[in-house]
């Protein structure tokens, strides 16, 4: 088979477009499901605003995450506290840092409630 081969290649980038298409729909459900218009999640920057909204941290992280280095740490706080969020633990947001593509549709698809922001908090 010719690495140059036009099917192959029309048939990855279809494959790549899919998958896009299948995690903009999870991040939709997640948004919507914390009471956030699901349109936002596809919009970037708002979306990071809108998930700082739903885990219940200040505007200005969003600038935190322009910074290199000091974003990566909030990127995983971001995702540990989604978690906790939706009532889950602290391992299933490692799971959503680690395994995504298996972690984020469970928190879109599954049976998880919204509890508010920083329900591990209480």
């Amino acid at each position: 088979m010719d690495s140059q081969d036009p099917a192959l290649s029309l048939l990855l980038i279809l494959f790549y477009f899919a998958i896009v298409v299948f995690y903009l729909y999870c991040y939709w459900r997640i948004f919507a499901r914390a009471n956030q218009p699901g349109w936002t999640s596809i919009i970037p920057v708002l979306n990071s605003y809108i998930q700082l909204l739903i885990i219940g941290r200040p505007w200005w992280w969003l600038l935190l995450l322009f910074v290199p280095f000091v974003n990566f740490v909030i990127g995983i706080i971001m995702m540990i506290e989604l978690a906790y969020v939706f009532g889950r633990s602290s391992a299933f947001g490692i799971g959503l840092i680690f395994l995504p593509f298996i972690f984020i549709p469970i928190l879109a698809f599954g049976d998880y409630s919204y509890q508010g922001p920083l329900a591990h908090a209480a």
